[in-house]
């Protein structure tokens, strides 16, 4: 029997920024701490996801209402917890040469340490700038979609730890289900701002949809997340196209110059 797919899908409306996911996922896959650090990024210390980081809570304070909520002054809190996306075309699988990156039976992107040999090549083809090398093994880490807790029945640490669902995990057509039914409850509420990102291929042709997509509250570069994102290797095709065109052009003009040159000697 095929084991289905599995990811997250992130309810942003509905994220308070407790962390409560970034400390469990902490907790449970034994990452040491980042050291205090502070950013002066409203509750922001984090900043971004990193090799000892696979849960980010992101912290934005705007100048701006949502849809239906009435304040004082023009302000509102937008709060994701970021995450590695397990990219249906993924970068860093495509990248890296060793064969330590592989797709497990859950669907998901999983990095095995023990093969890794530190080469970052993955690196730079991921398109979110998610998976990162450690400094003290120079090996390189993501989020596994705690996939030893799935092997074992479990819900990952970071979605059984969120107190109020945000971060929502199971099997992946039921996620975009949800999903859906969310987003047209949101929009019947006047909450008209409200979208999905990365759901399918026909939503993100450059990764064809993610495994951890999300609902937002305003556009993507607000959250930090790239509006197009694209794996390097989807524009490899188009490369070697234009370069076929341009040696045909170059041999054609070849000919005509010699064709040329045959008719003055005459």
């Amino acid at each position: 029997m095929t084991t289905p797919a599995t990811g997250f899908f992130t309810d942003t409306s509905v994220c308070i920024g407790c962390k409560a996911c970034e400390v469990a996922c902490k907790q449970w896959n034994q990452l040491p701490a980042d050291g205090d650090f502070f950013s002066g990024r409203s509750y922001d210390n984090t900043i971004h996801l990193e090799a000892t980081t696979w849960r980010h809570v992101a912290f934005i304070e705007r100048q701006a209402r949502l849809s239906g909520q009435a304040t004082s002054r023009p302000f509102s809190w937008l709060l994701m917890s970021d995450v590695c996306k397990h990219c249906e075309r993924a970068g860093c699988l495509e990248a890296c040469p060793t064969g330590a990156i592989v797709r497990t039976e859950f669907d998901t992107v999983y990095v095995q340490p023990d093969v890794c040999n530190g080469c970052g090549y993955c690196v730079v083809c991921c398109p979110f700038g998610v998976i990162n090398r450690r400094e003290d093994d120079g090996r390189a880490w993501k989020c596994t979609l705690c996939y030893d807790r799935q092997k074992a029945g479990m819900e990952p640490a970071c979605a059984k730890a969120c107190p109020t669902d945000s971060i929502t995990f199971g099997k992946l057509d039921d996620l975009k289900e949800m999903a859906r039914a969310r987003l047209q409850e949101l929009h019947r509420r006047g909450v008209t701002e409200a979208w999905l990102y990365g759901m399918s291929e026909r939503d993100q042709p450059g990764t064809e949809g993610l495994h951890a997509f999300f609902l937002l509250l305003d556009r993507p570069e607000a959250y930090n997340l790239p509006p197009d994102p694209s794996v390097p290797t989807k524009g490899v095709g188009g490369s070697w196209g234009v370069m076929a065109l341009a040696a045909a052009g170059m041999a054609a003009a070849a000919v005509v110059a010699a064709h040329s040159r045959g008719g003055e000697r005459k």
